[in-house]
Parts: C-alpha cells; structure tokens; sequence
C-alpha cells in the first residue's frame, strides 16, 4: 500500500493512540485483584477504576468532537495525548484509592480527546477505496492493544505490581505524541488562534447539556444497586437528554446535528454499536475474576488466557474491514454480533469446576464475532454521513463505544452488589462469583441478540432500491 509522506506519520500516531489507550484498559482489568487488596476496597469501588474513565469518555467526547471542528483535529488530539502521558504517569503515585479514581478520570477527559478525533483525522486521508481497510488496520491496532494488554498486564503486576502497568502506558503514549507533533501537518483550522475563536460557536450551554445528562444517567444506572438515588440520577439524565435534544433542532451552532439521525443506517449503526460493546466490554473484567478467584490462577496466567479473545479480533478485523470495501457492511457486521450472541451464550453453562478449554472456546467465538463487527460497522458509520460531519460520527462512535462500556460495568456492578454485597472478592464464595457471571452472561446474550435485529434492519443503496 503506498502511502503520501504526511500519511505516514498521521497512520503511525493514529495506529499508536488506538493500541496505547486499549492496551492501558485491558492491563488494567488484570489488576483489579492487586488494587483492590491493596487499598482495602470493595469490589463495587473498585469497579469504578474502570467505570469513571469509560463514564467521562462518555460524557466528552461529542462536546469536544464539536470542539475539534472549530480549533482543529489536530490541536485537540495533540493535547489529549499529551494530558494523557501526564496523568498516566502520575497514576503510579497514587496512595488511596480516592486519589487513583480521580486521576482516572483525568485520563479519561484526555481519552475523550483522541476518540473524538482520531477517526475522523484517519477517515480525512484515507482515500474512499481504501477507507474499510485503513478503518480495519486502525481497528486491528486496537485489539492488538486488548491482545497485548491482558498478557503485559499479567506479567507486569505479577512481577513489577500494577504501577508498572502504567509506567509502560506512559512511555508507549510519549512515542506517539512525538511522532504527531513532529509528522502530523497542520490543516487550516489548525492554524487559526485559540483567541480567534467565537466563544458561543462551541455551545457551551449545549455542551454542558450533554455532559452533564450522560453522566447522570450512567451514574445513575451504576450507583441503583446501592442507594435511590441512583433511580432519582436516571430520571435528571434522561430529562436533561431531551432537553439537549429539543435545543439542538433550533440552535444555531448544534453539537450534533440531529438530522444525520434521520439516516436509518446512521442510526442504527450507532445503536448496533452501542448494544454490542454493552454486551461484550464487561466479559474481560468478569472472567480475570473467575479466573484467578475461582479457578485460582495468578494475574500472569490468566492474562495469556485472556489474550485468545483479542488476539482473533486483531486477526480478523483488518479481514472484515477489507471485505467491508466491497461487500455489505451490515451484513458482515450482523454476522459478527450472532458469533458474539452465541459466545456469550455459551458462558452461563461455565461452572466452579469447568475446564479450561470451555472457556478458551467461548473466547475464540466472541473474539472472531467482534473482529467481523467493529471494522466493517465502523465503516458502515463514517460512510453514511458528509465529509464535513466526520468528526461528529467520530465522536459518535467514541461516546457509542464509551455508553456501551459504561452499561455494561454497571450491568456488572449491579449484579455483583446483589450476589455479593460490599464483599471483597477474595472473601467471596466461588459459587457466589459462578452466580454472578450467570447472571451477567445471560443478560449480555440477550442484549446482543437484540443488537443482531437491529443491525439487519440495515439495507444498502442497492438493497433499498430493491436491485
């Protein structure tokens, strides 16, 4: 594939951010045990080492998405990897568990950053024939990360402790911002000064609207299984949606504009997404649980366990993008949630005493299934809008991504409050966990078949013209 001068430093930093910001969250998982021990804290706060990145990911990346299209794709993505070497590097200093939550959510408003741009900045160079492809490398890199990441971060907190995960993020992400301040080139955008900037055309008011009311909502669905307020926090987030919704039709500078969903494949492509990470995200995080709890492997072991499922979507991803370029996007992506579907499926019939290669088998399933879903579902969504509106579907796609991963920790975190109260992990019955994954797995596989529907609904220009 030949690539311009400039498309090469703009592929290399993009291909590095996807692998770095994966890679960080799935070491991570592989660590919950050691943390938890450390800092004496129960399994449902502990969950929120996970969950406040995802939920502050989720609340920021369409505001900056907006935010990048008037100052520039890469202004935006250049400072969030440079805030998220920063605090990545500071994680390792944390001395309570308060202190390390609130560094994560740092991370998290610079995560927000780069998924708010990368896409977009990619889909910008990518020429039309080739974007499947690029999409697929893109996507390959990220699972590369999850394959990587499960594997590293067993070895680094089995020999090193979990700081040493973050030390690596760190010095992984200082290499691409390297790469980015020095080969990226400025666009237009780009060039015109901070100071120039009308205040009112990023909709501050919209922005906080937005914000605001997703991290009610998530907030709320992860916090319902301890106090009601959570119920009262749904309730604030959905009005608040709406609101934001109903003034984005009249607002002369939308953060989103609602038309783009009046495009079915638009839309449901987005609700595909979002119903698929639900369903799938959690499954890393509940199985490094069964693994070193119940069937008692150490943090290293079930790292190289848990690298099967990444390890095939790295491998099938760039297939399916590729396929994607010249075969029906929906169709594969369809596919690619029914693997998924039976994968999950398959976990509720995982016991205490199960072997091994059961759950290695699911593992291939869903990884093989999401490997067929991501690329060409991807590409399915950056397609059906204008090149003016990339950022946006970028966004879309990020915050899509980031609700799935919030859902889906709440899902968690909701069902192991009702199997195991404030327990610690390591003080709870293996049978108890057993009833949890049961429990999860079930409503996961339910979730994701209601996403296979969706995603057929889905036709192309040929399919709609009946050709």
């Amino acid at each position: 594939m030949q690539f311009k001068p400039n498309q090469r430093a703009i592929y290399a930093t993009l291909l590095l951010t996807a692998f770095v910001t994966t890679f960080t969250a799935s070491a991570t998982n592989l660590a919950i045990p050691e943390i938890a021990l450390e800092f004496r804290s129960s399994a449902t706060l502990t969950g929120w080492i996970v969950t406040g990145y995802i939920l502050v990911t989720a609340m920021l990346a369409v505001p900056f998405g907006r935010f990048a299209d008037a100052t520039g794709r890469r202004r935006v993505y250049i400072v969030g990897c440079a805030l998220f070497i920063v605090f990545s590097a500071l994680i390792p200093l944390s001395q309570s568990i308060g202190m390390m939550l609130a560094l994560r959510v740092v991370v998290g408003v610079s995560g927000a950053m780069i998924f708010a741009t990368n896409t977009a900045i990619l889909v910008g160079v990518a020429p039309p024939n080739r974007r499947g492809r690029m999409l697929g490398l893109s996507v390959m890199c990220t699972y590369i990360g999850l394959t990587i990441g499960p594997v590293m971060g067993g070895i680094l907190t089995h020999n090193l402790g979990w700081r040493s995960i973050f030390i690596v993020t760190a010095l992984i992400g200082l290499v691409s911002l390297i790469v980015a301040v020095i080969g990226m080139p400025k666009r237009g955008e780009d060039s015109v000064p901070i100071r120039k900037i009308r205040f009112s055309a990023l909709n501050p008011l919209g922005s906080s609207l937005y914000a605001v009311g997703i991290f009610a909502l998530m907030f709320g669905f992860s916090e319902a299984a301890e106090t009601r307020l959570g119920y009262l926090m749904i309730g604030v987030g959905a009005v608040l949606l709406v609101i934001f919704v109903k003034r984005e039709t009249v607002t002369k500078n939308p953060i989103i504009k609602v038309k783009l969903f009046t495009n079915l494949n638009f839309l449901f492509s987005n609700i595909a997404s979002l119903l698929n990470y639900g369903a799938t995200f959690a499954l890393s995080y509940m199985l490094s649980i069964y693994l070193q709890i119940v069937m008692g492997y150490n943090a290293q072991t079930a790292g190289l366990i848990l690298v099967l499922q990444p390890a095939l979507q790295a491998v099938f991803s760039p297939i399916a993008g590729r396929l994607s370029d010249k075969h029906s996007p929906f169709k594969l992506a369809s596919l690619g949630m029914g693997l998924c579907a039976a994968g999950l499926f398959s976990y509720i019939f995982v016991g205490v005493d199960s072997p091994l290669w059961h759950v290695m088998i699911n593992l291939a399933v869903v990884g093989i299934g999401f490997g067929f879903f991501s690329s060409p579902n991807t590409n399915a969504i950056m397609s059906s809008v204008p090149p003016q509106d990339s950022s946006i579907a970028s966004s879309m796609i990020a915050t899509m991504r980031s609700l799935g991963h919030t859902s889906s920790m709440a899902v968690i975190t909701l069902i192991t409050h009702s199997h195991l109260g404030n327990a610690e992990y390591k003080d709870a019955a293996s049978a108890d966990i057993v009833a949890a994954m049961h429990t999860a797995f079930i409503i996961f596989a339910v979730i994701c078949a209601v996403g296979i529907f969706i995603s057929l609904q889905r036709k192309t220009r040929n399919e709609q013209s009946g050709v």
